[in-house]
């Protein structure tokens, strides 16, 4: 006789897991959800909209996942997830409303897989928004035991007359940054080939500390703009950076002209660059030192860079919006 737990599938663990999440995973919950965990599906009451657009978004944490797992660190990488999703989603004016994350292993430990997804509640409560469901898979033989893959999946909700996108930017608008937390969630695996020894050290803590810093959230300030003014378009900088994420908020003919010279540069990507990477593949990867783009008329931009001030989010016009050549460094 062979047991599913012979085989490598605890389902006992699993059930373990889910009881020690259940809490944290409620406290996201508001009265729109109206279902709790252990459906087979999850209800979500969209309220009074006029002429509302569903956008979705879905996203991983990638080889981040290696830095952390190496040093036993769970919880960041939850927000990771979240914010990978949703900061994309936000790019269209959309208000992050239900989320659900996918969490495959080799052999589930509860204790760390409670953990990725309390990560995940930390991000869902600061943002507003709920974690409605998720799948955990065991999957032994596929994974090895130790690793961990999270991926997550983020609906959310515009009215249709408020959305933004490429087509409201017009050339002579201006380009505001807002800056990022370090690395974010993307270029680790160009990273982890730099970094040799996690442990070395970066302004007297070992380097992996500042490398597992999560995405910063854009989900708040930026909801609280679009109330106020009128926000053309918007860009979150992930994988390829300023140069493939920015000319993604203007339609064709209209490019992003960025001024080098007016971004801040946070010391771990000079610290990077040292390793051995040419200066202009650091700018083709990491988003170095901006994570979100704002594409605002110029006669805007004073009362936003305050408000966005009000919401300790450095920012700064780095940059303008262009006729032709779809990006270029001033």
């Amino acid at each position: 006789m062979i047991t599913y737990k012979d085989s490598g599938v605890d389902k006992e663990e699993g059930y373990r897991a889910v009881d020690l999440i259940k809490e944290s995973v409620r406290k996201t919950q508001g009265p729109e959800v109206l279902n709790r965990l252990g459906g087979f599906g999850s209800l979500y009451e969209l309220g009074k909209y006029e002429n509302p657009v569903l956008v979705s978004g879905t996203d991983g944490v990638g080889t981040k996942l290696a830095v952390a797992l190496d040093k036993k660190v769970y919880d960041t990488v939850g927000i990771d997830c979240f914010a990978m999703c949703a900061n994309d989603i936000l790019c269209h004016g959309a208000r992050p409303l239900f989320f659900l994350d996918y969490i495959a292993c080799g052999k589930l430990e509860a204790d760390v897989s409670s953990q990725i997804v309390k990560g995940i509640t930390t991000a869902c409560l600061e943002s507003g928004t709920a974690l409605v469901g998720g799948e955990t898979a065991e999957m032994p033989g596929f994974y090895k035991d130790g690793d961990y893959d999270v991926a997550g999946f983020c609906v959310g909700v515009a009215e249709k007359s408020k959305l933004t996108g490429p087509e409201k930017a017009v050339e002579g608008d201006v380009v505001i940054g807002i800056a990022s937390s370090g690395v974010h969630s993307n270029g680790f695996s160009l990273i982890r080939k730099l970094v040799k020894n996690l442990d070395e050290d970066f302004h007297g803590e070992p380097v992996w500390k500042e490398l597992i810093k999560p995405t910063r959230l854009y989900i708040k300030p930026v909801l609280s703009l679009l109330e106020k003014y009128d926000i053309h378009s918007m860009a979150h900088i992930t994988g390829g950076g300023l140069r493939e994420n920015a000319p993604r908020s203007v339609a064709e003919g209209l490019g992003i002209e960025i001024d080098r010279d007016k971004i801040v540069i946070p010391d771990i990507f000079r610290y990077l660059e040292k390793k051995g990477v040419p200066h202009e593949d650091m700018w083709n990867t990491f988003n170095m030192g901006i994570g979100f783009l704002l594409v605002v008329p110029e006669n805007e931009v004073d009362d936003i860079l305050s408000d966005l001030s009000a919401f300790s989010m450095d920012a700064s016009v780095i940059g303008k919006v262009i006729k032709g050549e779809r990006f270029c460094f001033a």
